[in-house]
């Protein structure tokens, strides 16, 4: 019990943190850069190299926002957890509670008739025994009888004394629960609050971003660098990828689950603008919702992309990798290992996407190969 209670209170303490003035402090200077971008875009909107440098900034600035996000993201989630577990174990405490309470009841009703029993009976008087005509065998049958009585009733008041020093120990967790499930709900509350704020700036940003991307040449060149961003990220991963025998790879046959439930909004080889394809597939689904891993194997990288947002890869060995991408949140580090199944993300919108959604490739030395011919409904 007492280590349930430190790991709460650890849960607590992170949270007390993460809403610190530091965090109020960062996200008013982060309103404060966007607001100094907006001023010199409007200065200088004629000006191809100060859109551009405008771009990169909004693009760092972005960056932040969505980092911000995921970290409070992340926190709401492991909070969700947490009052899931404390509501599972107040449910076990009132189960317990109950059969402690209907233990108690039977066990008084056996000892109210075990002395009424002694009562009905009478104080024997020993030395009246002794004198009495009785044989020594009938007087001896009933020390024996007595003394039975006697144990029984030693036993049936230590077992009752038991059940009641259970009960209020059971009663005091109950308390302890109670005031941790109301702190819960509290941060849970306040990392709300500051998740919207989070989603303020950063709609805030985004808008004045897409404002600097309004002509055609202007979105295709964007979406060159996001590639090449892309490929930098997979070159680097190839690199950390290791060939051990633990992982076993995966198979094209069409027996993977899906990474999320959703409508597959982009499908792998579409066009994206002009020669630029999707080199994997768009999941659409709810902001939030869970990202689970196909496969086991290690994470490789968990950070920030240009272009795809909060992106999480998992090297599953032999040659095999798979990415995840526009998360709110990622829910594993680099180094984690990984069984299939295991949540790893949160659907999200990062990377500058204005619908939620999961960006999901899966690549086997480095080229990207189309998700369908691992997954399966």
């Amino acid at each position: 019990m007492n280590k349930s209670l430190t790991i709460q209170a650890s849960l607590l303490a992170g949270l007390l943190i993460l809403t610190s003035p530091l965090q109020a402090n960062d996200l008013q200077q982060r309103q404060s850069e966007l607001k100094s971008i907006t001023s010199e875009i409007n200065k200088q909107a004629s000006t191809v190299k100060a859109t551009y440098k405008q771009r990169e900034q909004l693009l760092g600035l972005l960056k932040k926002d969505e980092k911000a996000i995921a970290s409070v993201a992340k926190k709401v989630n492991q909070t969700q957890h947490a009052l899931k577990e404390l509501e599972t174990e107040i449910d076990k405490l009132n189960v317990r509670k109950q059969a402690l309470n209907d233990s108690k009841k039977a066990q008084q009703d056996v000892l109210s008739k075990q002395l009424t029993s002694a009562y009905l009976a009478g104080n024997y008087d020993y030395s009246k025994m002794l004198l009495n005509q009785q044989s020594p065998a009938s007087i001896e049958r009933m020390l024996t009888y007595y003394q039975y009585l006697n144990n029984a009733r030693i036993d049936s008041i230590k077992a009752l004394q038991k059940t009641l020093s259970e009960l209020d120990d059971i009663e005091r967790e109950q308390e302890q629960r109670q005031t941790q499930l109301s702190g819960l709900i509290l941060e849970q509350n306040t990392l709300a609050e500051t998740l919207k704020k989070e989603q303020a700036q950063r709609k805030g940003t985004l808008s004045q971003l897409q404002s600097t991307l309004n002509t055609h040449g202007a979105k295709l060149e964007q979406l060159q660098i996001e590639q090449a961003s892309l490929k930098h990220l997979v070159d680097r991963t190839l690199a950390m990828m290791k060939n051990d025998s633990a992982m076993a790879g995966l198979k094209s046959n069409r027996t993977l689950k899906w990474p999320t439930s959703g409508r597959i909004k982009t499908a792998f080889g579409n066009s994206r603008s002009g020669k630029i394809k999707w080199k994997g597939v768009t999941i659409s689904a709810p902001e939030g919702r869970s990202v689970a891993a196909i496969a086991s194997g290690k994470v490789i990288y968990a950070d920030w992309l240009r272009g795809f947002g909060m992106v999480l890869v998992i090297d599953h060995g032999k040659g095999y990798m798979s990415l995840y991408g526009y998360a709110q949140a990622l829910l594993k580090e680099a180094g984690d290992k990984v069984q299939q199944g295991d949540t790893i993300a949160l659907v999200g919108r990062s990377g500058g996407q204005s619908e939620p959604s999961l960006y999901f490739e899966v690549r086997y030395k480095g080229q990207a190969v189309d998700p369908a011919r691992y997954c399966t409904r």
